[in-house]
């Protein structure tokens, strides 16, 4: 234990220590947290030995994605979003059903091993794109701001959206449903989940901001303790949707959108300690996934698997995204980096390893095709973010004003709180 802890916290520090270099290359973020956790893992070089067991992973990729859609939906630009709101309602609302109906079609036609539920399945684990994976884009100023927000809001949602559809026909597929009406439990258990996670994210998040201010306004905390509670508010957010019976995910990037509403002011210092505990929990479930790769069994791996991944990061993706963003007035090779830049990830293994639980006929080929389409994710949208987007500003010409929000201007210091450097009352409070 104590090896595998001393291995995993000196890659952390070496990695953190030349972050900023690596981020700028090809090769920066998930692609070498998984190389490392390959070579690392067994059969590799064995100097990290992991016993992951399903739910453990679950568990690290649950935390990690709440962290993530909490702080990136509380960085968003609002006032960019609500002028450019089309393209995430097209992309959720028409391209994500259009993605899993294609990536049935498909499976359909692809395995002849697989039954129609565990294909439905399949389609449906695929479809939500990953905002761990995707923040090299919308994080890139190079992007157009209304570009960048709504591939934001689409990663944000899409995952929780799919929870409720996965978890009817993961049902379906073990028999737990009856032969009562279907609509009914689909319209019903999706609601649910939408309804009460939306609820919990704002009922957190408004009991947060208001203690928050009247903590601060009376003196009671501190300039150390202010980097504590965003990150307990993003856990705090997915758990009470959770164990209430709504999609946490949901929870937590709507609870980040009103957090960064409400904490206009001094918003990237009362975020930056919830995203670096974001990305080093990302950075251990990527070297986790990658250690666990390395012993799947290889005789699962087969030319149907890849044909599926392939087809699921191309065609299945981006002809939905097309048709969808007809008539929005964005230009062609706009249209085309939407489609491309929907990276698999995190969603993706925390819904193969709730499948992977049932232990269906189709488990072995579900699992590898899943590991194999999110690795090609992982190499292919690594690889090309930093220079398509790099081409797409060059081409809309992007310019430092249109690429989004400006650092907000320093707060004056507050006294009464740890000496006087503190963040006033009302920035996580009334967003006046």
């Amino acid at each position: 234990m104590y090896w595998n802890l001393a291995v995993l916290a000196g890659f952390v520090f070496v990695y953190s220590v030349f972050a900023g270099r690596l981020e700028r290359t090809l090769v920066g973020g998930a692609i070498t947290y998984i190389a490392f956790g390959m070579v690392s893992g067994t059969p590799g070089l064995g100097i990290l030995q992991l016993d992951v067991h399903a739910e453990g992973l679950r568990l690290l990729a649950e935390l990690t994605l709440a962290l993530v859609l909490f702080t990136d939906a509380a960085n968003a630009d609002l006032g960019v979003l609500r002028r450019s709101l089309a393209i995430p309602e097209r992309l959720l609302l028409v391209g994500l059903p259009l993605t899993i109906a294609l990536g049935f079609v498909a499976g359909v036609a692809i395995f002849d091993r697989l039954d129609l539920l565990e294909v439905a399945l399949l389609a449906t684990m695929l479809a939500p794109t990953d905002a761990a994976l995707g923040k090299a884009v919308v994080t890139n100023p190079s992007v157009p701001a209304k570009i960048r927000e709504g591939l934001n809001v689409e990663s944000g949602l899409n995952d929780g959206i799919c929870v409720p559809i996965l978890l009817l026909f993961l049902a379906l597929a073990v028999g737990e449903v009856g032969k009562g009406p279907t609509t009914g439990l689909v319209l019903g258990h999706f609601a649910e989940q939408i309804g009460i996670g939306a609820v919990m994210g704002l009922a957190s998040t408004m009991f947060a901001a208001i203690a928050i201010r009247f903590a601060v306004g009376r003196g009671w905390t501190s300039e150390i303790w202010l980097q504590i509670p965003v990150p307990a508010l993003a856990l705090l957010c997915f758990a009470t949707a959770q164990a209430t019976g709504g999609s946490g995910f949901i929870a937590c990037f709507v609870g980040g959108l009103m957090a960064g509403a409400l904490a206009r002011r001094r918003k990237d210092e009362l975020l930056r300690s919830a995203e670096g505990i974001g990305d080093t929990l990302a950075l251990l479930t990527w070297v986790a996934f990658g250690a666990v790769v390395v012993t799947l069994p290889g005789d699962a791996l087969s030319w149907q698997v890849v044909l599926y991944a392939l087809l699921s990061l191309t065609l299945i993706r981006m002809i939905p995204v097309l048709v969808c963003l007809t008539g929005t007035g964005l230009a062609f090779d706009t249209k085309l980096f939407i489609a491309w830049f929907g990276p698999r990830g995190l969603a993706s293994i925390v819904f193969i390893i709730i499948v992977l639980d049932e232990h269906l006929p189709g488990t072995a080929t579900l699992g590898m095709t899943v590991v194999c389409t999110v690795l090609l994710s992982v190499l292919a949208h690594g690889l090309t973010a930093n220079p398509f987007a790099a081409a797409l500003g060059s081409r809309s010409g992007t310019s430092p004003r249109d690429s989004g929000p400006q650092a907000p201007p320093q707060a004056k210091p507050v006294k009464g709180v740890d000496g006087d450097r503190t963040v006033s009352g009302r920035d996580l409070g009334a967003g006046r």
